[in-house]
């Protein structure tokens, strides 16, 4: 579920990226599949560090959804897509030079 949250999440940080940063944007597509990618690694980097195991074990515990897991993988996600699709929009403007 995080994971899937944070997919969704970076295909719009990707796409808000893009339209702030509009020399870098890859187009609507690019943006959204580069977000997706960067949202996924973002989530995985998040579960890595242990902070959505913590996070699940606190909502098993208290037997519902945890509001603080969901943020957590929407800000992990969106700022993941966010950042990996300037990354790509840097490297394109690279070697278009």
């Amino acid at each position: 579920m995080e994971l899937l949250i944070g997919l969704l999440s970076g295909a719009i940080g990707g796409n808000i990226a893009g339209a702030l940063l509009k020399n870098m944007s890859l187009g609507t597509l690019g943006n959204s599949i580069v977000g997706i990618l960067g949202g996924g690694i973002g989530a995985q980097i998040l579960g890595m560090l242990g902070a959505s195991s913590v996070a699940t074990d606190v909502a098993a515990g208290a037997g519902g959804v945890d509001l603080g897991s969901i943020i957590g993988s929407v800000a992990s996600g969106g700022v993941g897509g966010g950042v990996l699709m300037v990354v790509v929009g840097l490297i394109k403007q690279m070697l278009a030079k």
